[in-house]
């Protein structure tokens, strides 16, 4: 079985908070992500979204697209709307060759609003997410067909945040809507990481190797604190550096016959924790685990 291994720039660059982004360029943004090891790294805000810009650096360091976030409203706008606002991200990442385009719901989320603790995460009953998920099917299949799938992310502070969200949306929507896996933000949500994998791995078409620092996520005040008060507390790190057991993961995946991207996924604070020497940690860590769980790392 074959995987890569990507990162995302959100280590080097908080699009939320810009008091957690180092100091650096694209350019050497993606050195340090090819210095570290990674043969990909998804997309962010400082990112020129074209190939004839970003071509050239990417070809630099012998980097390509491995996905990238797209911040989608379909709970709260219609089909056609979004299929307007997705299309020039999509025309970028079939010209980059990406796997896949990450679709994050943002209508009514708290992600990105410091004043809004966790416990008041936006929460939709059945009869709610039963006519979201068969639009999001809807969408998925006209994405696929114009070329680039979606990943679905499930994401802390979103609507569909729990692993009982997740399977409610899992069980209403068609196989047409693949799932884009996180460990840790299920491990967040309170969720059994092996039993979201077991039980929807069929759906699993991109993984995030997010870690978490346990004691800080436990030691969290949910009712007054916000998702990104936890991001400067430090609860998310990289493989190696928290509390998740990625062999296991990673074991797990692979044998299901999971082959494709792990991408590193740690967004905290630069300044104590350096992006680069981060990076390498965590392709270390990944590195050990693939060999363990019988994978062949390509670039």
């Amino acid at each position: 079985m074959k995987a890569r291994l990507g990162i995302s720039p959100i280590a080097w660059w908080n699009d939320d908070l810009v008091e957690l982004s180092d100091d650096v360029s694209l350019d050497e943004c993606l050195r340090q992500v090819s210095l570290a090891g990674y043969s990909g790294v998804e997309t962010g805000q400082r990112f020129p979204m074209n190939m004839d810009e970003l071509g050239p650096i990417l070809d630099r360091y012998g980097l390509s697209v491995c996905g990238g976030w797209f911040s989608g409203q379909l709970l709260e706008g219609d089909i056609e709307r979004e299929k307007d606002r997705i299309r020039p991200q999509m025309d970028f990442f079939i010209a980059a060759g990406a796997p896949c385009i990450v679709y994050g719901e943002t209508a009514r989320t708290i992600q990105g609003q410091r004043d809004r603790p966790l416990a008041t995460k936006p929460r939709l009953s059945e009869d709610e997410i039963r006519p979201y998920a068969r639009r999001m099917t809807e969408f998925a299949e006209w994405c696929a067909g114009q070329g680039m799938p979606l990943s679905y992310h499930h994401h802390m502070g979103a609507v569909i945040e729990t692993e009982p969200e997740l399977d409610l949306l899992m069980r209403h929507s068609g196989s047409a809507l693949p799932l884009l896996f996180d460990a840790g933000h299920m491990a967040f949500a309170g969720g059994e990481v092996m039993r979201v994998i077991d039980n929807h791995h069929a759906r699993i078409s991109h993984v995030h190797v997010k870690d978490i620092r346990r004691a800080v996520v436990d030691g969290l005040d949910r009712g007054h604190e916000s998702f990104l008060d936890a991001v400067i507390k430090g609860a998310f790190t990289v493989p190696g550096d928290g509390s998740l057991d990625f062999e296991a993961i990673v074991k797990r995946l692979a044998g299901y016959g999971y082959e494709g991207w792990f991408v590193v996924e740690a967004e905290q604070d630069p300044v104590a924790n350096p992006p680069l020497e981060m990076a390498q940690k965590g392709h270390a860590e990944l590195v050990r685990v693939m060999a363990a769980a019988g994978y062949e790392v390509v670039r």
